[in-house]
Order: structure tokens, then C-alpha cells, then sequence
């Protein structure tokens, strides 16, 4: 099954790291990162953990709860976490889970076989308080992913949620954004009191609201 944006994340239970878990009551009313990994002890992943791990006060400022998935057991998660705690000079605090019947990367469709038919790919699923997909990536298993991306969308998707506005090419928090091309310019106007910067009559640009 292709999950799609908008959609409800699937529920399950798991063994992960740090004990079993039911996925929403880990979650609780959080946002919520989800993302796989081909194999325990591989180097592209060491990486990927350890700087995951480099920014959860990053994540933790943002409501994020983590969670990454391995198709190995629990016992050889402990050791690899070990590992990355060590090389990478980080403390793995959030679980992984121990994905061994490939039960979590086929709700999630995370195993892509004509890339492999038993690892799963680079996915990552950002979610929603509601529970809904609001973001998916798939990297190749060769190309470790961009986490400073990762929290630049979060950013975002926390913005656009709370305020008709949408994020340019590139944006970063602190700086202008777009309103919606749904609210008409003299309603802007008074919804924005910082100002609203008109390029096209479709494209306007407003400080940040919430800075």
C-alpha cells in the first residue's frame, strides 16, 4: 500500500530499543518522524542515527517525537546504538524499531523491490498531531538524507498549518512567506498588520506572522 499525503499513518505495535510501543501512544498530540533504514551497521545510517540524535533538542523545541526502523532485532539494535553513540559522539535516545517480520515497512511501503527485496529504502514520514501524512522521502539506500531539510519542513508545515500562508523556494524560519492566493488582497492587508509586499496579484509576501 502507497501511503499519500493527507493520509491517516497507520497504527501498530512494536519492539524497539527502548521497550515495546504502541506508535500513537508514543506519539500522544506530538508531530511525529518515522523513518527506515536498509540494515543495522551500515555506514550511511551510523550517520544518519548519530546526527538524528545531534539535533533532537531541535526536534524536542518542535514537538517532534522520532522513531526509526530496521528490519534486525532489538538485541542487534543495542549494540549498533552503541556503535553510534561512540563514532558519531551523540546519545541515540529516541527507539528503533525492531521491524524483523517487516510488518511496520509494509503498512509504510518500505520495502521497494526492484531496489531490494528485503531492506527497506531510505522512507521518511513526517506526521501530523492529527495522525495524517504530511510529508514523504525516499532516498536510495547509497544517499543519506539532509536532516536540516527535514526540520526546515517541519517549520513549515507547522506555520502553514496555523496561518493562511505558504513557504517560497529555500525559505527558513525568520523569513517572508506568501499568503494564499484564497485570501484577496484588501482581506491580506488587514490580516497581515506587517504588511503585505505585492509582486503579482498572486504573489505576495508577508513577514513571518508568528515572529
Amino acid at each position: 500500500m502507497s501511503l499519500r499525503l493527507g493520509d491517516i499513518a497507520p497504527d501498530f505495535n512494536a519492539k524497539t530499543s527502548i521497550g515495546d510501543i504502541n506508535f500513537y501512544q508514543y506519539l500522544g498530540d506530538s508531530w511525529g518522524i518515522l523513518f527506515s533504514h536498509p540494515a543495522d551497521f551500515t555506514p550511511v545510517c551510523t550517520t544518519e542515527l548519530g546526527r538524528t540524535a545531534a539535533l533532537q533538542q531541535e526536534f524536542e523545541k518542535r514537538n517532534v517525537k522520532v522513531l526509526a526502523l530496521s528490519v534486525d532485532g532489538v538485541e542487534s539494535h543495542k549494540t549498533w546504538i552503541n556503535d553510534i553513540n561512540e563514532t558519531q559522539h551523540v546519545h541515540v535516545g529516541f527507539p528503533i524499531i525492531a521491524d524483523e517480520d517487516k510488518h511496520v515497512a509494509g503498512l509504510y511501503d518500505m520495502i521497494h523491490p526492484n531496489a531490494s527485496e528485503t531492506f527497506t529504502v531510505r522512507a521518511l514520514y513526517i506526521i501530523g498531531p492529527d495522525k495524517k501524512i504530511k510529508l514523504t522521502l525516499t532516498y536510495p539506500a547509497s544517499t543519506g538524507r539532509n536532516f536540516v531539510e527535514v526540520l526546515r519542513v517541519i517549520d513549515s508545515l507547522q506555520l502553514t498549518a496555523n496561518y493562511s500562508v505558504a513557504t517560497p523556494a529555500n525559505w527558513v524560519d525568520g523569513e517572508k512567506v506568501i499568503v494564499v492566493p484564497a485570501i484577496k488582497t484588501e482581506d491580506a492587508i488587514v490580516q497581515f498588520p506587517k504588511g503585505v509586499e505585492i509582486v503579482k496579484p498572486y504573489l505576495r509576501y508577508t513577514p513571518q506572522p508568528n515572529k
